[in-house]
This record gives C-alpha cells, structure tokens and sequence, in this order.
C-alpha cells in the first residue's frame, strides 16, 4: 500500500490554477512555512503555474524544478523554449516522458497536499487537471554510526537511523537475494507513518508469516508515532512481564534474524527494528556469539546463565535462607551474617525492598539524566547510599553485596527488555520468600514457569527452544558449537536448495 492510495477518495485536481490555488491555500492555511511560487512561461509569459512547497523539508527553491521541467520539453520536444504551450507540457508528461528529475502525476488535491507536507514540490499548471510532483525532502539526518544499546566488541559497528529508507538500505546490501520480501503499510491520518516489514522467503514459517499478517491488519487506520507500538498492536499478551519481541539496532543482527525466519517490522522516523517472533532463549545470545570462537563464546553463554539466577532469584534466596532457613548456611557464613545484622532495626525482607528499591530508582535516574551526568549519579549515589544506610545500620553491608550483585547480574543480560521483566518478577519472589521462605520461592518460581509454558509469540510456544527437548537444539543454546556443524546441519542444506530453486513442501521451513 502507498499513500496515495489512502486519498483516492479525494477532489480532483481542477484545470483552473486559481481553483487549485484556492483550496490548497485553504487545506494549509495554518502552516506559514508552506511556500508558492508563482509561474510564467511561453512566448510572452502568457501562461500560467505555480509551485508549491514546504520550506521546512526542502532544502532548495522551487525554481530548480520548474526550470527542469522546462529543459525537458525543450530537450525531449521543441528545440525552442518559446513554443512552450500548457498542450505540450500536458502531453508529454501525460504520457510519461524521460525527464530530468524522477516525478510522479497526481490527479487528487489530497494527493498534492500529502505531496507536499512530505517533502515534495508539486507544480501546478493552467488548462491542465493534473500535478506534477517532484521528490525534494531535505531535512537533518544522523549519520550511520555505532549503535549506543548495543555497542560491538568484535563484528560489524553499523548502526540504524531515523531513517527508513536507508535502514531497508543497509539490510538489503546485507541480504541480496530475491527472495527477500518488503512490504510497506501507511498508518494514521495525521502522521501518515510507513511501516515496512520483510521477512525471507522460504525460510520464514508460514504459519508465523499467517500469524503476522493477521494480527497487523487494521493498524493503518491508527496512528503509529514509533515501533513500539506495533509491538503492542500484535503481541499476544500485553500484560506479561516478558517480551515477545525484540528489538535491534544493528543492521548485521537483523540480517541474521532473516536468516533464522524471523520476520523485521520497521517504522519511519525509529532507528529501532522489531524481530519477530521471539522465544525466551533469544534474549540470551547476540551476533558476538557467532563472531568469536567456540570455547569463548560458549562461557559467555554460561555467563549469562549464571548472571540470569543470580539478578532473578539472589535477594529472594537470602531474605529466605536468614530468616526461615538459617540451618542450611554454613556456620562460619552464618555467624559473619548474625555478626553484620547486629543492631539493624529491620527484618531481613524489609531491608532487602528498600535497598532494591533504592537501587532502581538510582538506575531509572541514571538513565532519564543526560549522559554525562546520569553515569556519575548512578556510581555516587550507590557508593553515597549504600555506605550512608550501613553507617546508619538501617542496611548490613551483606545486603549492600547482595543489591550490589544483582544488579550488574541484571547488567549482563544482553536484551534491555529481558533485563526489566527480570526486575518485575524479582519483586513478587522476594515477598514470597518473606512471607513462606523457600516454599513462597517455589510456589511463584512454578507460577512463572506456569506462565512461560502459556505464553505464545505469534503461535509459536515462548518455551520452544526448551521443550520438547531436542539434542539438535542444544548445538546452539547454552552452548555454541563450532559454526562448521551448523554449516553442515540439515537446516543449512534446506536453506542451499532453496537458493537453488529446488525447495520442496517439508512441512515447517524454519524447523
């Protein structure tokens, strides 16, 4: 779908220049910075025209174009400028004459107006019922850099920009086949947003692709300011805790979640691209893993694993073990613990909320200050607190340890989106553990589970990398294996003979 389509239903364009002028003047008489430029040509100037523009978008004067406009009928045509007649600038347009500069013909008012307000300059011309629009949008663009969420060790360091057409860009220099798929989708009648999605053919599930399109449909008729909120438009359950899509601004991570069947949402104006779908153990690897070798590649993902216990399940367990459980410490660690908690006034529980708390608000504040300053708060308000609250015995410093180490565990989660699910859940545990101790930790541990074994990501199960266990799935899950076996996988050979041509029906692509 383009955008013209979304205005077939408006006025034509007259074949009076006064008409069209007065009613564009009337669709955009609150925009002072909407320009037109009056027009005349022919022998003696007899004949009529004006160019309308946005001077806020275009970067130029609108005489460039009417001047292009001209040389391609004296170029293509005439010979002599002289003779220029409406009937000849009609005909040779009309029927799609070579021109100088790309332009499109427009036959609606509403289409020269959304030309307009979207970077174009529209020429209108006397005796003639049409439009000539010409591509001029020139506005402040950030330049391709390295991406700020996800900075690169080792591999490429592009990053994506508010910029959609360049985005779509850098991923199809990235992905040169034709099997490919881009589709674009206009939404909201004020902001007129482009999302575009792709996805590979026949690597993609088609029970996923079916899953998408269903749920995307009707979004064009709200507005959609950023990605995100197509997130929120087809997700399966908006008030889970944990993400079902991801996010990426790296142009190399998105071409491998192509190859890997996922599908790509992209928004005008985002730099953010939004995978779909995604399972729970893809929040747990990144491009780097594939980057590096084996052996190290592999600890890292243990890493995370490790990282991922401890920020989800490290305060529970303690406020568990030091008050209901304090027979299976070790005696030595047990009296060091008795010995730190002396004097302070509170349960163990109500020590660990208000320190995470504190912890949380010193993260949010780090992030919403500007850069230069946030990181600075964020280290001297933790040092400041944590050695105020044990000078004041309202914390121990054990527990200090404890908020400590969750919250870098919580820093090596690679996904932004995991990382919060993990801080949302962290809370409900640790009330359990106050209340039941390691009972409340495994009731709400099951509970969760519960929840991730419902939870589906357009149909596919959230779990599904987990169970039903397959040793096939292991080669690249908590471990990696060297990227020879993969090369050599059957899913890889699957993938050649569709390079080839020689796909056939084996139920599901993607498995």
């Amino acid at each position: 779908m383009n955008r013209d389509d979304c205005h077939d239903h408006g006025e034509s364009i007259s074949a009076a220049l006064a008409d069209n002028l007065e009613r564009m003047r009337a669709a955009l008489s609150g925009s002072d910075d909407i320009v037109v430029d009056h027009w005349g040509y022919g022998p003696g100037q007899e004949h009529a025209a004006f160019s309308a523009y946005c001077h806020t978008l275009v970067d130029e004067f609108s005489n460039h174009y009417m001047k292009t406009t001209l040389q391609d009928l004296v170029n293509h045509e005439l010979g002599r400028a002289e003779t220029v007649t409406p009937e000849q600038v009609r005909d040779f347009f009309g029927r799609g004459g070579v021109s100088l500069q790309p332009f499109s013909l427009l036959d609606k008012m509403d289409q020269a107006i959304g030309k307009i307000l979207d970077g174009d300059v529209v020429l209108f011309f006397d005796e003639w019922d049409r439009a000539l629009s010409f591509p001029a949008k020139n506005v402040p663009q950030r330049q391709v850099t390295e991406s700020i969420s996800e900075p690169s060790v080792q591999g490429p360091r592009e990053g994506t920009i508010e910029n959609l057409r360049g985005n779509l860009g850098m991923i199809r220099q990235r992905v040169k086949s034709p099997r490919l798929n881009i589709r674009y989708i206009v939404a909201g009648i004020e902001l007129q947003t482009t999302i575009a999605y792709a996805y590979l053919e026949h690597a993609v599930n088609p029970n996923v692709l079916e899953a998408f399109l269903e749920r995307i449909q009707g979004i064009e008729r709200y507005e959609v300011p950023e990605t995100s909120y197509v997130e929120d438009w087809i997700e399966d359950d908006s008030y889970s805790p944990f993400p079902q899509y991801r996010y990426t601004e790296r142009t190399d991570t998105a071409a491998a979640a192509l190859l890997e069947g996922k599908i790509l949402v992209l928004v005008s104006n985002s730099p953010m691209i939004l995978i779909c779908p995604a399972v729970f153990v893809d929040f747990f690897n990144t491009s780097e893993d594939y980057y590096g070798r084996t052996v190290i590649s592999s600890l890292i993902r243990l890493l995370r694993l490790l990282a991922f216990i401890i920020a989800l399940t490290l305060p529970s367990a303690y406020v568990a073990l030091s008050t209901f459980h304090p027979e299976l410490i070790p005696t030595v660690l047990l009296l060091a613990i008795l010995d730190t908690r002396e004097g302070i006034p509170f349960p163990a529980f109500f020590e660990a909320l208000v320190m995470e708390i504190s912890f949380e608000l010193l993260r949010e504040a780090g992030i919403r200050l500007p850069r230069p300053v946030g990181s600075a708060v964020s280290i001297v308000g933790a040092l400041v607190i944590g050695q105020a609250a044990i000078t004041a015995q309202i914390a121990s410093p054990i527990m200090v340890i404890v908020v400590a180490l969750t919250g870098i565990a919580s820093f090596a989660i690679p996904h932004y989106e995991m990382g919060i699910a993990l801080r949302i859940v962290r809370f409900p545990l640790m009330v359990a553990a106050g209340l039941l101790g390691g009972f409340g930790i495994m009731i709400v541990s099951l509970l969760t589970l519960l929840h991730l074994t419902r939870l589906h990501t357009l149909g596919q199960p959230y779990l599904s990398s987990l169970a039903p266990f397959k040793p096939r799935t292991m080669r690249d899950l908590f471990v990696r294996a060297p990227l020879k076996v993969f090369l050599r996988s059957p899913r890889n050979r699957r993938l050649l003979r569709h390079r080839r041509g020689e796909f056939r029906s084996e139920g599901d692509p993607a498995k």
